[in-house]
């Protein structure tokens, strides 16, 4: 997949997400902000309440997307056999995206009413969710190469090493440029981080790359290069910082990875354990949607 390709597959994620939830609350906004108790004399309670034709079905949907987004993920990334059908970057997405809006659907399904063991699989399903959002963060920090292997610390150096020279080399940048990049590319300011300063060490650098590479735009203006050349000038200088912290910080983030899942797994199973609790009794009580 390439670069326009992948473009193209991640909005039309975007759209179909934005759309999907746009259109629920737009088309529910009455029924949704009556209250409980007012609801069935609404006209649209026979269709969007829970176990309504269209409420029972955004929950069935729903369900279907988180199991279908978690079962294709796991079995892409730890079945051997399907190891090169794809890269693993892209299924993750594809997992991000079925959880996403599976989640929106279920909300929907429930009209917004939580009660009993139900809404013990709901906030299960919530603290999934984020801290799914806060899974992926952590994951982007670690850099890995398009199908999803982690980069060692002799690999990532190497890298650091090849932008320095292809900045030297294939661009004739020298002197306070290269010194400047070279000064904030340290690593050692990352030795003995703990997490609770990690995360406000990304923020300030995200801010401090910024003004780096602002300061880099004003001297290489005196340079008199072509507009293109000047913007790839900059991305091999951005690549290079962003890598440095990357590098400066992977034991914590590779730490910060594994605590992730000790959290984030347990959500999961109380969710996808009660969920099918619920479908079970569901079903005996015969409420069947539309079959």
């Amino acid at each position: 997949m390439n670069k326009s390709l992948h473009r193209i597959y991640i909005v039309l994620f975007i759209i179909v997400g934005a759309g999907v939830t746009i259109l629920l609350a737009v088309n529910g906004y009455q029924y949704y902000s009556t209250p409980l108790e007012e609801r069935f004399f609404q006209s649209q309670n026979d269709l969007l309440k829970p176990s309504g034709v269209w409420g029972h079905g955004f929950g069935i949907i729903g369900s279907l997307m988180m199991i279908a987004g978690v079962a294709i993920y796991m079995i892409r990334k730890r079945v051997r056999r399907f190891f090169n059908i794809g890269f693993l970057t892209h299924w993750l997405e594809f997992h991000i995206f079925l959880c996403t809006v599976g989640p929106i659907l279920v909300l929907y399904h429930t009209a917004f009413k939580f009660g009993g063991i139900v809404a013990v699989s709901f906030w299960s399903m919530v603290a999934v969710v984020a801290s799914g959002v806060a899974g992926r963060f952590i994951y982007v920090q670690i850099p890995r190469t398009i199908q999803g292997k982690e980069l060692s610390f002799s690999e990532l150096n190497l890298m650091n090493e090849d932008l320095t020279q292809r900045l030297k080399s294939e661009y004739s940048i020298n002197g306070n440029i290269i010194a400047r990049l070279e000064k904030h590319s340290q690593t050692d300011k990352y030795k003995r981080v703990g997490f609770g300063t990690s995360f406000v060490m990304m923020v300030q650098d995200y801010f401090g790359t910024r003004s780096v590479l602002a300061q880099i735009k004003r001297e290489l203006r005196h340079l008199n290069l072509r507009t293109e050349r000047e913007k790839e000038i900059l991305r091999i200088s951005r690549s290079k910082l962003v890598l440095s912290r990357k590098i400066g910080m992977l034991r914590t983030t590779q730490k910060l990875f594994r605590y992730w899942h000790i959290v984030h797994l347990p959500f999961a199973i109380t969710m996808f354990v009660i969920m099918f609790i619920h479908i079970v009794v569901t079903i005996v009580f015969g409420y069947k949607w539309i079959f």
